[in-house]
């Protein structure tokens, strides 16, 4: 998990500097509330199926 977190991250840096290179704008939330959206999605979904799990 740990290892494609790392991986993650490293794709996302070279996507921005990419994109920058070449003057697109970022394909990411512009803003840190955007950022914590997403993140906020991604463990709502996880909170939910753990919940499901151990009532099901």
């Amino acid at each position: 998990m740990v290892r494609e977190a790392i991986l993650a991250l490293i794709a996302g840096m070279v996507i921005g500097i990419v994109f920058k290179l070449i003057k697109l704008p970022l394909p990411a939330p512009p803003v840190l509330a955007g950022v914590l959206g997403v993140a906020g999605v991604y463990l709502g979904g996880k909170f939910i199926e753990l919940v499901l799990l151990k009532f099901s």
